[in-house]
């Protein structure tokens, strides 16, 4: 059985290419344009592992984090945050609040992401 991935990322563009990467890899995708979907989806769809961008339109991804690990039936799946965003602040928030690894975007190349998703999939 294929390991399920929610994707939450605003941009139509990232979410293709991860998607079409990971899909490739066997994973299947499952993908929000907001914090809010994501956060509905996360319940509904049950995913093995969440990729989360910060910078989102109706709920802040910093905050559906928080929501995720608050709930008893979300708060086992491992959060990587993929974002744009480099500051400390961030960074330290995020695994204060339990994200399984913080990625930058720029400073990764898709493949490098991929790999980290894979071990985090074990």
């Amino acid at each position: 059985m294929s390991k399920k991935i929610l994707f939450i990322e605003d941009e139509p563009v990232l979410q293709k290419t991860f998607g079409d990467a990971l899909g490739s890899d066997g994973y299947e995708i499952v993908a929000a344009v907001d914090g809010e979907v994501g956060l509905r989806l996360a319940q509904s769809e049950k995913p093995d592992l969440i990729l989360l961008d910060l910078i989102l339109p109706r709920l802040p991804g910093l905050e559906v984090l928080k929501k995720l690990k608050e709930n008893e039936a979300t708060s086992h799946i491992p959060v990587i945050i993929l974002t744009n965003l480099e500051d400390v602040k961030n960074i330290e928030t995020a695994l204060e609040l339990g994200a399984t690894t913080y990625l930058v975007k720029a400073n990764y190349s898709l493949g490098e992401i991929v790999d980290k998703v894979k071990k985090a999939l074990g």
